[in-house]
C-alpha cells in the first residue's frame, strides 16, 4: 500500500522501517525544520523499566514544592493556566487508585516489548552501535525518601525487573564523581544510545536508501475519501495520496486529530536541557536524580542534564533560567564538575497525555487514519514496539499488545 507518515521525528522513523519491512511504500512529511522536536534533544534513554504514570502518588506528594519555586521541576506559566485546565482535570481523574492502576498495566505492557523490539530494529538495519547497555541508576538525597518508593520497587521486582539496591559505598564505587546522595538503585538492564538526533539522523538515511521518501512540508489537513486518503500541505497545490495515513507528529498532532473527530487531551510538557564537553560530569551512565526532576546521561556527543516540566504552551519563548537552575541543582551531586563552561542549550516541546499513555490506534472518522503519538517521557523507549504495532494494525495482523487502552476513542 501507499502509505504517507505524518512526522519524521523517532517515532515516524520507526513506522517507517516496519511499513517497508512489510512492502509498503512510505512517504514521510515533515517539515525538517521543528528545532523543538523531542527527538533531537532528549535524554537517549531507552527506560523500558519504568512503570508508573506521571499521575502518581509520588508526584502529588512533589506537587506543593515543585509549584512553588517559578524555576523548579514543574511549573506553569500563570497566563496558560486557563488554557491547560482542561488537561489538568484529566490528570486529577487520572490520579485515583483505579486509574493508576490501569494505566500502570498499560505502561508496562508496552515498556515490556520496547527494548527488544529496538535490539531487533537496530540489529536488522546495521545500527546496534548505537546502543549503550550500561544500567541506568536511580539516587536519592534522603533515606527517608528512599523508604518511600519500595512499594514501587517491590512492584518492579515483581514484574521480572533488575533491581539492584547499592549503598553508599556501592555507589561511589560506581559513580566517584557523584556525592550527597544516601541512597541508590541500579537498573542493570536499563540503556540509553549514544545520541537521539544521530540516531534519528541514521534512521532517515536509512529509510531513504531503503525507498522511501520525504516530502518536507507541514501537513494541513488529512482528508478522507472513498478511494484514497489525500494529505495536504502547505507547499504543494496537489496532496500527498494514500492508501493508509499514520500520524506521528508528536504535539503537532494535536490539530489534524482534532479535525478528524476525536478531541484528545494533548499539551506539551517543555523540557529543558543543557550539553556540556564529553567527559564534564565524570559519570559512566544515566542517573535519575529522584525528587529533582531531571536527569543526566554520557552521550557520546557530551555530556547531558536536562529535565524539568514547564507548562506554557508552543509559542511561549524559552526561559532558560530553568536550565541555570537545574544546573545549580546538579553542582549539589557533583561537586567537581566546571558549571562555567561553554554548553549547549535547548528546549523541546514532550507530547504529553494525562494518564501518561501514548494514543495508537485508528481515528475515530476513519479506520485507514492510525495514529502514533503522545508518547509524553517514552518516545525513544516505545517508538520500535509503536512501529511494530502500527505495522500490525494496518496489515490486519494480531499485535503482541492489546492497544484498547492506548485507543483515541479512551477520552
Amino acid at each position: 500500500m501507499r502509505i504517507a507518515i505524518v512526522g519524521a521525528g523517532i517515532v515516524g522513523l520507526a513506522a517507517a522501517h516496519a511499513l517497508l519491512d512489510r512492502g509498503h511504500d512510505v512517504t514521510l512529511i515533515d517539515p525538517g525544520d521543528q528545532t523543538a522536536r523531542p527527538t533531537d534533544g532528549n535524554a537517549g534513554w531507552i527506560a523500558h523499566t519504568d512503570i508508573m504514570p506521571l499521575a502518581s502518588p509520588k508526584a502529588w506528594r512533589n506537587l506543593p514544592v515543585w509549584l512553588m519555586d517559578p524555576l523548579g521541576p514543574l511549573t506553569i506559566r500563570p497566563a496558560y493556566l486557563p488554557v491547560l485546565m482542561p488537561w489538568l482535570m484529566r490528570f486529577v481523574l487520572a490520579s485515583s487508585p483505579l486509574r493508576i492502576k490501569a494505566s500502570m498495566a498499560a505502561i508496562r505492557a508496552i515498556n515490556a516489548e520496547a527494548l527488544p523490539a529496538w535490539k531487533t530494529l537496530l540489529a536488522s538495519l546495521n545500527l546496534d552501535a548505537h546502543l549503550r547497555e550500561k544500567g541506568i541508576l536511580s539516587v536519592w538525597r534522603q533515606h527517608e525518601a528512599f523508604l518511600r518508593a519500595k512499594n514501587v520497587l517491590d512492584r518492579q521486582r515483581e514484574l521480572g525487573i533488575g533491581v539492584e539496591v547499592l549503598d553508599r559505598k556501592e555507589l561511589g564505587s560506581l559513580e566517584p564523581a557523584l556525592r550527597n546522595v544516601e541512597a541508590g538503585v541500579l537498573f542493570p538492564d536499563a540503556c540509553h544510545i549514544s545520541d537521539p538526533a544521530h540516531l534519528a539522523a541514521d534512521l532517515k538515511r536509512l529509510a531513504l536508501e531503503r525507498g522511501a521518501q520525504h516530502v518536507a512540508a507541514r501537513v494541513l489537513a488529512v482528508e478522507p475519501n472513498d478511494g484514497a486518503i489525500h494529505v495536504r500541505t502547505d507547499r504543494a497545490v496537489e496532496p500527498v495520496i494514500a492508501d493508509r495515513v499514520v500520524i506521528a507528529a508528536g504535539i503537532w498532532s494535536r490539530p489534524l486529530a482534532k479535525m478528524l473527530g476525536d478531541g484528545i487531551p494533548l499539551d506539551t510538557e517543555r523540557g529543558y536541557n543543557a550539553t556540556y564537553p564529553k567527559g564534564s560530569f565524570g559519570l559512566n551512565r544515566p542517573i535519575m536524580y529522584e525528587g529533582e526532576g531531571f536527569v543526566t546521561t554520557p552521550l557520546d556527543t557530551g555530556d547531558r542534564v536536562g529535565g524539568a516540566v514547564e507548562f506554557a504552551g508552543l509559542d511561549a519563548e524559552p526561559n532558560h533560567a530553568r536550565t541555570s537552575a537545574m544546573i545549580a541543582r546538579l553542582k549539589r551531586f557533583l561537586p567537581d564538575f566546571n558549571a562555567d563552561q561553554e554548553a549547549r542549550r535547548w528546549m523541546g516541546f514532550r507530547p504529553s497525555i494525562p494518564d501518561s499513555l501514548p494514543v495508537i490506534g485508528p481515528s475515530r472518522r476513519d479506520r485507514r487514519i492510525v495514529y502514533a503519538f503522545g508518547h509524553g517521557h517514552h518516545g525513544l523507549t516505545q517508538a520500535a514496539i509503536t512501529s511494530r504495532l502500527v505495522a500490525d494494525f494496518i496489515d490486519g495482523t494480531a499485535g503482541a499488545i492489546d492497544l484498547t487502552p492506548y485507543s483515541a476513542q479512551r477520552f
